[in-house]
């Protein structure tokens, strides 16, 4: 009974621990705990007969997933609520709700969005009329929720900023990872099918899973740029340059071999036209093709593995596995392109399919190469220092042009300009 006890405990800790590290858990109760805290604050601030809703919605949208898109986006969504709640205050002081003063509501808040420029944040504008309209009807209430409004940015500014959002690079991690299994999945079906008769029905089908994977690729890049965003400016994290940029060059990288997958799909379709129902290789080189593939599939989710990988020891433990991976991979290359010479000395006709399947295999090796990968890696810091600096320099000569100019100043350039003439 107390050894069920205990364990009983011990796998509540362990949920309760795994909910406490798991970014989505923490953002919700972090945007739960700022949306109440603005609702408390505003409750002794503001003194309406109304409870001060808009506090606790300005605070919602303000608590973004990470501090740079809060401290980047912040200040278009105060503009966007402000704007739709002084919209809501002129409309209020001069008509009620009626469905004709509501689609002039929405149609003012979209229009006047757009000329104040607050970007994605367009239809907020138009969200938050509607709402202040809804429960305003007297200008001097509608006042209080503009109070109200900046109360509710305030406490999710500070609340992002004293407590800063969960860093998303394990989410993101996670689906780069996923995104290679499935890759190494259709590569050993596509393996799989090489030593016996098929249809071009189901090499046709394969080529379709290859195309799908682009959608796969865009739902890890979002993850990848939701991890990005959490990187800049969190104090949590260090060497934040250097994480954004090893995942996105491992992204890209697997981008690339998911587009030579759907080429090598697309070679073998093309094969299994030309040869009708048959075997589409000897027996022998079907094999050797087969444990290509299956060599080029574990080295994939490697490759992953390594990108993903953060502590140290963990790193080179992944890159010995990825070096070996690709070692076995190149011997096993070497072995079937010396068994498909063979085979097209005797069977001239699919030289230039076969050609193609062996430098399809030869461009997902070079770029899982780990020199091609330090190369990039080291091409892309230089690349985004000299950005960084660049943009440095210009904020640091147009300062000159903001400050404000000394009357010493003003003379010399109109002695100049006296001079010119």
């Amino acid at each position: 009974m107390r050894e069920a006890l205990r364990d009983s405990r011990r796998e509540t800790w362990a949920v309760l621990d795994r909910w406490r590290r798991d970014p989505a858990v923490v953002q919700t109760v972090r945007s739960t705990a700022a949306a109440t805290i603005s609702y408390v604050v505003a409750l002794g601030a503001v003194r309406s007969p109304a409870p001060p809703l808009t506090a606790p919605l300005t605070a919602l949208l303000v608590v973004q997933v990470t501090l740079y898109s809060t401290l980047t986006t912040g200040i278009r969504r105060v503009n966007s609520v402000v704007v739709g709640v002084l919209i809501a205050i002129a409309f209020s002081a001069l008509v009620g709700l009626t469905w004709w003063s509501l689609a002039l509501i929405i149609l003012a808040s979209l229009v006047v969005g757009r000329m104040v420029r607050v970007d994605e944040f367009v239809p907020e504008v138009a969200i938050s009329a509607m709402l202040v309209l809804g429960v305003t009807q007297v200008a001097d209430t509608a006042w209080d929720r503009v109070l109200e409004t900046l109360i509710g940015a305030v406490v999710g500014l500070l609340f992002n900023t004293v407590l800063a959002p969960p860093v998303w690079v394990g989410p993101a991690g996670e689906s780069i990872e996923d995104l290679a299994r499935r890759m190494r999945q259709l590569m050993l079906s596509i393996g799989e099918e090489l030593n016996s008769p098929t249809p071009v029905e189901r090499a046709a089908a394969r080529l379709h899973e290859a195309r799908r994977l682009d959608n796969d690729v865009a739902d890890v890049d979002a993850a990848l740029r939701q991890a990005e965003d959490s990187l800049r400016l969190n104090p949590r994290v260090k060497e934040g340059l250097l994480h954004r940029i090893v995942l996105r060059t491992g992204l890209d990288t697997l981008e690339i071999c998911a587009v030579v997958l759907r080429v090598l799909a697309r070679t073998l379709t093309d094969l299994a036209k030309e040869r009708g129902p048959v075997e589409r290789f000897p027996r022998e080189l079907g094999v050797a093709l087969e444990e290509t593939l299956g060599h080029l599939a574990d080295t994939l989710v490697s490759f992953a593995v390594l990108v993903t990988t953060r502590v140290s020891e963990n790193a080179d433990e992944a890159e010995a596995r990825l070096h070996g991976e690709l070692q076995a991979a190149r011997a096993s290359r070497d072995n079937t392109a010396a068994l498909m010479l063979a085979v097209v000395q005797r069977e001239p006709r699919q030289w230039q399919l076969y050609g193609a399947l062996l430098t399809e295999v030869d461009r997902i090796l070079d770029e899982l190469d780990l020199d091609h990968r330090s190369r990039r890696l080291m091409e892309e810091l230089d690349r985004a220092t000299r950005e960084r600096r660049e943009r440095r320099r210009r904020r640091l000569s147009a300062l000159p042009a903001r400050l404000p100019r000394g009357r010493d100043d003003r003379r010399r350039e109109e002695r100049h300009a006296s001079g010119d003439r």
